[in-house]
């Protein structure tokens, strides 16, 4: 009997000790976030500058283009945040540059530019756009 408890003893003492530690020193698990744009500056170059009219307000939208469908010309009086979800689409900087992005891609889109987009592509063009802005600032602004 004295044997046996000493055995449970040792198997406490020395596997207990082991378990303990497993469980104290957590494995490293990799970083779940992955950068898909770190920037301060819009594609065009211009440098980012948030709204000052009233208290900060996000919109976040879905922007959807059937194949050869286009968006109006408009500028952004906001700092947005452009990712692709699926197609691709043109951006037409008028006088400036035409860019096209693809699904997975993300850019800071010009604000003080005229600019339309086009889905140029053979499917669907879905865009998550993310308004940085505040309240009384316009999103987007028509250009006629």
């Amino acid at each position: 009997m004295r044997r046996r408890l000493l055995t449970l003893g040792f198997v406490f003492l020395f596997g207990g000790a082991s378990l303990g530690r497993d469980a104290a020193e957590p494995q490293a698990q990799p970083d779940p976030a992955v950068t898909i744009l770190s920037t301060g500056a819009s594609i065009l170059g211009e440098p980012i500058r948030y709204p000052t009219t009233g208290p900060a307000h996000i919109t976040a939208a879905i922007v959807t283009l059937a194949p050869g469908q286009k968006t109006s010309v408009h500028k952004h009086g906001v700092p947005l945040f452009a990712y692709i979800l699926e197609g691709e689409l043109t951006v037409d900087y008028a006088g400036y540059t035409k860019r096209t992005f693809h699904a997975g891609e993300a850019f800071m889109e010009g604000m003080d530019v005229a600019h339309f987009g086009v889905n140029s592509g053979k499917q669907t063009m879905r865009l998550l756009a993310v308004y940085m802005g505040a309240q009384g600032a316009q999103d987007v602004i028509p250009v006629h």
